[in-house]
């Protein structure tokens, strides 16, 4: 981990850790939702995972803190929520666009310490059109996701989130759970659910994140969706190993 040395936690303050892979088209866009950010996150940590295009020279650029990591969004999370020192920490992804007030909306939500693990709602959305059905998909699957693979969970009230969900936790009980499964190349942040599920409820907050519809436009709906689920299933029976190349990137 190149750069960046791990820094004292600082009470009741928001760090925003962002993995990125090759995304030097969704850049300059979260470059100007980050500035719009009202109250200002107190740290913002981009996390590289070998890009071979100009995502590390914009960053810098940019005048932002960056880590370079090797590539796996599970490792890079691990890797940024360990160096920001911020008591509450969102992972949010490059193609995610938050609400102006994510960070007040991030310190109300975790106030009640009964939640463990948080997150926005995501809008599916593209320049041309909003993706209505995969956003009710998005959203059902949180229900029908631990009803299928953990019902055990599903009982205690657990839902399971996904990372364009825009999730958020304390970072000291992210640490005490062992933060994501290093190996998971994708699907990192249900295992990450049914950690959390240890210490306290888990919660999709009714506010709005909008999430690229980019692999919907590369897809199309039906196979897109498609895609979400046999990925989720494989994930479910074990099948890790198959995941990343049933869900291939799209930038």
């Amino acid at each position: 981990m190149a750069g960046i040395s791990p820094v004292s936690p600082k009470a009741s303050s928001v760090g925003i850790v962002l993995p990125v892979l090759n995304e030097e088209r969704a850049l300059a866009a979260m470059f100007e939702v980050l500035s719009r950010l009202d109250p200002k996150p107190a740290d913002i940590l981009f996390v590289d995972g070998g890009s071979d295009d100009a995502s590390c020279e914009l960053i810098r650029d940019a005048g932002y803190r960056l880590l370079e990591t090797a590539k796996g969004r599970a490792i890079q999370i691990n890797a940024g929520v360990e160096a920001v020192g911020t008591e509450y920490v969102c992972v949010l992804h490059a193609d995610t666009i938050p609400p102006a007030d994510m960070v007040s909306v991030i310190t109300e939500t975790l106030a009640d310490p009964k939640i463990a693990l948080a997150s926005f709602t995501p809008l599916i959305k593209g320049p041309e059109k909003t993706r209505w059905f995969t956003t009710f998909h998005n959203w059902i699957k949180t229900w029908y996701a631990p009803i299928i693979t953990r019902p055990h969970l599903f009982v205690r009230g657990v839902r399971l989130l996904f990372g364009d969900h825009a999730m958020f936790f304390r970072r000291a009980q992210f640490l005490e759970i062992g933060g994501c499964t290093p190996s998971d190349a994708v699907m990192e942040e249900a295992d990450l659910c049914v950690k959390f599920a240890r210490l306290g409820k888990i919660r999709l907050v009714r506010r709005w994140v909008e999430t690229s519809d980019r692999r919907i436009a590369a897809w199309g709906p039906i196979k897109a969706n498609w895609i979400y689920f046999k990925v989720g299933i494989l994930w479910a029976v074990g099948a890790r190993s198959r995941m990343a190349k049933d869900y291939p990137d799209v930038r």
